[in-house]
């Protein structure tokens, strides 16, 4: 094992530990799945309310085109104000606590600093999106599942949360103040998700600015269509948002 591998695992265990312990984390948790498990119950009501006239719809929508996606499609509301309070702290936080030198006089690399506080968010907003898949899952063996568009959807869940949680902690990075961080996060991710609407109200579905915006690569993995256009477009922000950071972070180093 590599000394940056080491010090990207201590510092995703610190901050693990950080979030575990930090009623903020346990509060936006119990908050969020209350609040889907509500809703889970609302869908799941209205699909059995509705199943006999489905039943004469030879290709009619199912459990997962009804209750499954439409709760992942909640989650992913939610998501744009859970993930900037998570991780608005993970280096604004240290700034203002006057911890990050101690990081740096460790000899942990930038890198490795961003890394591993990521790798720990997303660690937690991964547990989050398993709870609420858990909730249609447990009806696994009373309902018909469409299993690849259910993938195709927690994929992008899955990417859309990596996504915002690699903005999120640059944003955290360049923040002088948690707050701020938070704030700009918020912003940042809304800019992306709804960067085209002007564009689809023109009836414009192409060009550039389609593809700007999240809203464009998400929904298609949600109907089910998995394309590497897609998917490429989630990792090359993330890769772009988390090298920023470091760059960031490695500047403030070499400031001391």
């Amino acid at each position: 094992m590599t000394q940056a591998l080491m010090n990207t695992l201590a510092v995703t265990r610190l901050e693990w530990r950080r979030l575990l312990v930090r009623p903020l984390a346990w509060v936006l948790a119990a908050l969020t799945l209350a609040w889907l498990a509500w809703n889970f119950t609302l869908l799941l009501g209205g699909f059995l309310a509705g199943q006999i006239q489905r039943g004469a719809l030879p290709d009619g929508p199912g459990f997962t085109d009804l209750v499954g996606v439409p709760l992942l499609g909640q989650l992913a509301q939610l998501a744009f104000l859970v993930v900037p309070l998570l991780t608005m702290s993970v280096i604004a936080g240290e700034r203002r606590d006057g911890t990050l030198p101690i990081l740096f006089a460790a000899g942990v690399p930038a890198s490795s600093i961003v890394l591993g506080k990521y790798l720990a968010v997303l660690g937690w907003l991964l547990l989050w999106l398993a709870l609420t898949l858990a909730m249609p899952l447990s009806l696994a063996h009373a309902t018909n599942f469409d299993w690849g568009k259910l993938s195709a959807a927690t994929l992008g869940l899955a990417l859309m949360l990596a996504t915002l949680a690699a903005v999120g902690v640059a944003c955290s990075t360049f923040a002088s103040h948690p707050a701020i961080a938070a704030a700009v996060a918020l912003v940042i991710a809304l800019a992306l998700w709804s960067v085209n609407l002007g564009a689809q109200m023109a009836g414009v579905n192409g060009g550039a600015i389609n593809w700007l915006a999240m809203s464009s690569h998400l929904q298609p993995l949600l109907r089910g269509l998995v394309s590497t256009a897609d998917v490429s477009w989630f990792i090359l922000l993330i890769l772009l948002a988390l090298a920023l950071a470091t760059r960031r972070l490695t500047a403030d180093k070499e400031r001391g």
